[in-house]
């Protein structure tokens, strides 16, 4: 049976290059939290959410700097790197495609039951992703008015 760090590094790997086989790595139960955007994924949602991602950021590379594992908790120290080529749905509506590249920091914390992910809570710093594919820059433009 593989480690926990290695199931996750499997998991960065299927978002990557196999987003439709993401969801075949959680439990059946098991949800993604997507905690800037105030979206919790569960069961076969998170398939939706690989779905959503993909398309919105489909050259998006996860550069992992630290992994920390703890019995069946992993922790991992990340760096978000894309360019928004697509739509992104918000909770506010949707981001049209902006061209522009990023570079975000991010945290991702797991649990793993039985070899999958049961739970993946992810806080990646969602207010820099906005000012970089230019959203914010446009909100305080409209804010200063």
């Amino acid at each position: 049976m593989a480690s926990n760090e290695e199931i996750i590094r499997e998991l960065y790997e299927v978002a990557e290059t196999e987003p439709k086989k993401f969801r075949s790595l959680f439990t059946d139960k098991g949800y993604w939290w997507d905690v800037p955007a105030g979206v919790k994924y569960e069961g076969d949602d998170v398939a939706r959410a690989a779905d959503i991602y993909s398309v919105a950021f489909p050259d998006m590379h996860r550069e992992l700097h630290d992994i920390y594992v703890d019995g069946d908790i992993v922790v991992v120290r990340l760096t978000l790197h894309g360019t928004h080529l697509g739509d992104l749905p918000t909770a506010l509506g949707t981001i049209p495609a902006t061209g522009k590249a990023f570079h975000v920091p991010s945290c991702d914390i797991f649990r793993i039951e039985d070899g999958q992910v049961s739970a993946f809570d992810c806080y990646y710093a969602g207010t820099i992703l906005l000012g970089q594919i230019g959203v914010l820059s446009n909100l305080e433009a409209s804010i200063r008015k």
